[in-house]
């Protein structure tokens, strides 16, 4: 297990810093993170003189482990951590759990690729000024928090405005999109799909509504990546901004407690793993008893709570076909005559990567159809989400291993449509293997 004290570099307001933030968190709680973490507000001036020359990226949140080593992504930091801190494991163990650790991964992937999107929009169509509802002065001074911090409270705000313009061209962002606006374009959302998009996002949040009414986390009664995953989405973007904060509590009140339990602040009323609640036995003592439900434990016997399946339904019909496409798609780009072998690719990013436009956009080679709520339309390959497929085929291989894992797993998969394909990603994925260093991803 290293020793010291790892460094987190991060936003509030960021939709991945929520997830490894809450993670860091989780595991220092049950005192499985060495000596724990401090949280760093990423300042412009630690991005450009710290975490890019460490790390080549600025983007957040990034991690640097107390033996100097910078982790940047929040899958990564989760994976690094758990290998140098396996006493809790938030990851069902593949060979012994297989259902559960194959549902925790799918879950993440469907909160960090796919509820990105709708999560984002409600972000940015809520600051554009004209809406009833608008929460652009609080989202104005969240980002002047981080790039004036120590000006007042106005120039804060004003400098959160000034960002906005310049890179997100926020007072045009209908007609001469930009920035975050243009990534939502390439990702898929427009006129004729953003309302598709909203509800494939209410869908989620119904069915985890339900979920969150029987169970305190995505397993049974402690945290696993699944709600960690979840909380990227659900914390910075739909949690703490104003008019989707409203919505949330009012009409996903059971959602907000999981959110407030999961990042595991202000929760004392949520049910935060490890907590306890207390009783007066007959001579007027505290008598304590497990807080959380299931006996703050994962299901017995690698069990699917019931609840949990219309989500991962959700993953199989809406986001299970365009992972197909995709990977089809960036197969045949990396075997064209425009890539080089082991060149590079598009990055994570929520637009086109810079000098991959004409390849991300219009009709390019780095696009393809899809469908959403029953409405064609188009969108970007993004790569990253091939290797978080690869990442997740390497524990599926574990599971399938054994004749007991791979009939546990195919008895999960099985009744989704399309389901049994997950069985055979190791052809899916044969031509558009990538390879990551760092925040870049190349061809392997």
């Amino acid at each position: 297990m290293l020793r010291g004290v790892y460094r987190l570099f991060s936003w509030e307001h960021s939709y991945f810093s929520g997830k490894a933030r809450a993670y860091l968190r989780y595991k220092h709680h049950c005192g499985d993170l060495g000596e724990g973490y401090e949280d760093i507000l990423a300042t412009p001036e630690l991005i450009e003189g710290l975490l890019t020359p460490r790390s080549g990226s600025g983007a957040v949140p990034q991690l640097e482990a107390p033996d100097g080593t910078w982790i940047q992504d929040s899958s990564e930091i989760i994976d690094y951590c758990e290998a140098a801190h396996p006493r809790t494991p938030v990851i069902p163990d593949p060979e012994t759990l297989p259902r559960q650790c194959l549902a925790s991964y799918l879950i993440e992937l469907l909160a960090d690729e796919w509820m990105v999107v709708p999560g984002f929009w409600e972000r940015w169509y809520f600051s554009e000024e004209g809406h009833a509802f608008s929460h652009l002065r609080y989202n104005e001074q969240q980002w002047g928090s981080v790039i004036a911090p120590d000006a007042s409270g106005e120039q804060r705000r004003a400098a959160g405005a000034a960002f906005f313009e310049a890179a997100f061209g926020i007072s045009h962002s209908r007609t001469r999109p930009k920035g975050v606006y243009a990534g939502l374009v390439h990702l898929g959302v427009n006129e004729r799909t953003e309302q598709a998009w909203q509800a494939s996002q209410h869908r989620i949040l119904e069915v985890l509504e339900a979920h969150f009414s029987i169970h305190d986390y995505i397993l049974g009664g402690r945290p696993s990546l699944g709600d960690f995953g979840l909380l990227a989405p659900l914390y910075a973007h739909l949690y703490r901004d104003a008019v989707s904060g409203f919505a949330l509590r009012t009409h996903f009140p059971l959602v907000s407690e999981w959110v407030e339990r999961t990042n595991g602040e202000n929760a004392l009323n949520a049910r935060r793993y490890g907590q306890r609640l207390y009783s007066l036995n007959e001579n007027g003592n505290l008598v304590g008893r497990v807080a959380n439900t299931d006996g703050g434990e994962w299901l017995p016997d690698d069990a699917i709570p019931e609840t949990l399946m219309p989500l991962l339904q959700v993953f199989f019909q809406e986001m299970w076909p365009v992972l197909s496409d995709a990977s089809a798609v960036l197969g045949a780009y990396i075997a064209s005559d425009a890539h080089r072998p082991d060149g590079e690719l598009p990055g994570k990013t929520f637009t086109a990567t810079p000098g991959f436009e004409e390849q991300q956009t219009g009709e390019g080679p780095l696009t393809h159809p899809f469908e959403i709520g029953g409405i064609r339309s188009r969108r970007m390959v993004v790569p990253y989400q091939i290797w978080m497929l690869q990442r997740l085929n390497g524990a599926l291989g574990r599971s399938l291993a054994t004749p007991t894992g791979r009939s546990a797993v195919t008895g999960l998969v099985e009744p989704f449509e399309r389901g049994e394909e997950l069985l055979a990603m190791d052809d899916l994925l044969a031509g558009c293997k990538v390879r990551k260093r760092g925040a870049r991803l190349f061809s392997s």
